[in-house]
């Protein structure tokens, strides 16, 4: 039986504007996983999830029309990401296999909801990493990022790929968005064997080493929220406020510079202090867009966590989901954390994973 995993993630900052090609982007990825085992079948083949054995599919009327949304269903990443390893398996000479795949998710609360910690990102990660080791194909990080990056893309449409990236090296990690446009050319002008191998204009993707009295709590509002749908909607609507949204990103990348110029100078401050600021441009963001990013509990959540000399923001698109916090572990954080909890935030108990190897 073949075995592999990917853990989530969580964005400390840069987002929105890490959608837009060489934006950059601080993310984390945690000690909670998607696994996938796939054993060779003879006759017929399968895929079985506890999890996503119920997932639901979010649909809207365009006109007189119901519109599916499949990008909330995990099976799709799944079904891409086989297809995807399948065609690389091909390029090489391989001859296709039947297998039960099966999925485990720990990235989902107990009841079923999602705690926002990139759930479609680590099972198309952990998915591909699993069928390359079945197949015995060559695979780096790197091949594993690109391969998981163009099947996600193939159902999401949208989207940075920074969970990707987290879930494929792990730790904390400085990501630059590549060039999508350009991907979707070469996707046509190049055989994946080659496209998986060549550089991607503007991506980057370098390790973070955080400061030693760093602390990162996370908060839980127990809301989940639709990144894709969130994207979307700023998408929209930044065709209308064109100037402001490129003042956001001129803004945000400033902000990220100095956030990764404190990791690298072990500056723990400089490092709170541009969180509080990102948290700030998204603001604006939100009542230039008329997209509601920080909820009110979120809201409450950053209140508090400065009350408490932490940094904190929302994680991610908003709308729900987490937010995170940034303290000094050197202080007691018991105050805070009992404060939080009283009004409704509920503190996720996950820890940085660190990849050294692909799992």
């Amino acid at each position: 039986m073949i075995s592999a995993k990917a853990p989530g993630k969580l964005y400390i900052a840069g987002e929105y504007a890490v959608v837009e090609t060489g934006n950059p982007a601080i993310i984390v990825a945690l000690d909670q996983f998607v696994n996938v085992t796939i054993e060779k079948s003879e006759k017929y083949g399968s895929i079985v999830s506890k999890q996503y054995q119920d997932s639901s599919i979010q649909w809207q009327r365009r006109g007189g029309e119901i519109v599916l949304d499949n990008r909330d269903n995990t099976f799709n990443y799944i079904l891409s990401a086989i297809r995807l390893t399948e065609e690389y398996a091909q390029s090489l000479g391989c001859n296709m296999e039947t297998y039960h795949l099966k999925v485990n998710s720990e990235l989902d609360s107990p009841d079923g909801k999602k705690y926002g910690l990139g759930s479609s990102a680590a099972v198309t990660v952990a998915t591909i990493n699993a069928l390359c080791q079945f197949y015995e194909l060559p695979l780096t990080k790197d091949r594993l990022f690109k391969l998981a990056a163009i099947a996600h893309l193939d159902v999401q449409g949208n989207g940075s790929l920074g969970d990707i990236a987290a879930s494929v090296y792990g730790g904390w990690i400085a990501y630059r968005s590549f060039d999508r446009e350009w991907l979707k050319s070469a996707r046509y002008e190049e055989d994946l064997t080659n496209l998986i191998d060549i550089p991607w204009p503007e991506l980057d993707i370098r390790p973070l080493t955080p400061p030693t009295d760093l602390k990162l709590l996370i908060g839980w509002t127990g809301s989940p929220a639709s990144t894709s749908r969130l994207v979307d909607k700023v998408a929209f609507k930044k065709g209308q406020q064109l100037t402001g949204y490129h003042k956001f990103l001129q803004a945000s990348s400033k902000c990220l510079n100095d956030i990764i110029s404190g990791f690298e100078s072990n500056n723990l401050e400089k490092i709170k202090l541009g969180i509080t600021h990102n948290r700030q441009l998204l603001q604006k963001l939100s009542r230039l867009t008329q997209v509601d990013i920080e909820t009110p509990l979120l809201t409450k959540m950053c209140e508090i966590a400065e009350r408490h000399q932490a940094a904190a923001k929302t994680s991610g698109a908003g709308g729900g989901d987490c937010g995170i916090m940034i303290t000094d572990k050197t202080v007691s954080d018991t105050q805070l954390i009992a404060e939080l909890q009283a009004n409704g935030v509920q503190i996720l108990p996950l820890a940085v994973h660190m990849v050294t190897d692909l799992d």
